[in-house]
């Protein structure tokens, strides 16, 4: 089988080096690189053949989306996988979207990234079992899944109650109050609380 070069661009060694040593048995894949800014990455590309990209979303210097655009407009037959914590719809498709052929929260195991790569290297996409959920799901106009926090938040908000009387409702950070909130918006396809309020409401969640 032909030799696959792959490179990773994360600014966090620990999942720099969880990647490497998931790619270290692989008998057709040689890790070439390990980046942790779009930039140093991008200009790597620029001066190698590089089959594979492993691309974090969230980067000191540039987000994923505009590196993938730049990484896809500098080399198209480079294939970028997303590796991220988000699994949120709205994410993941400008993701794919931009020019990515894949997509990997980075909890996948070693078999889901291993068989991700080698299906965007035969020309299909490669995304990890839980993001083909989330994507089913959305496409399918599926109820949305709520967990028993976000129903905590999502039952104050109708109160008219802000992030901060909410956390201290629930005991929660403000700032985990919001992370429910943009969760919340994501699931059931809205931009702003008072459309959130009237779907939850039709779907009967209030």
């Amino acid at each position: 089988m032909e030799m696959i070069t792959l490179i990773i661009i994360d600014d966090h060694p620990v999942v720099l080096q969880g990647f490497a040593y998931m790619l270290q048995d692989a008998d057709n894949i040689r890790l070439i690189g390990q980046f942790t800014d779009a930039a140093s990455g991008i200009r790597f590309i620029a001066g190698e053949q590089v089959d594979v990209v492993l691309l974090d979303i969230n980067l000191p210097d540039k987000n994923g989306i505009d590196a993938c655009a730049e990484i896809k407009q500098l080399r198209p037959d480079t294939k970028v996988v997303a590796i991220s914590n988000i699994n949120e719809y709205s994410i993941i498709q400008r993701m794919l979207d931009s020019g990515a052929s894949g997509y990997l929260l980075k909890n996948s195991a070693t078999e889901e990234v291993m068989e991700c790569i080698r299906q965007v290297m035969r020309g299909e996409t490669g995304i990890s079992e839980g993001v083909r959920a989330i994507l089913a799901s959305h496409q399918s106009g599926e109820l949305p899944v709520v967990t028993r926090r976000e129903k905590e938040v999502l039952a104050l908000l109708a109160d008219g109650l802000n992030s901060h009387e909410i956390g201290d409702q629930i005991f929660i950070s403000p700032l985990t109050v919001e992370s429910h909130r943009r969760n919340l918006l994501q699931k059931f396809k809205v931009t702003n609380v008072a459309a959130l309020i009237r779907k939850a409401t039709e779907m009967k969640y209030i």
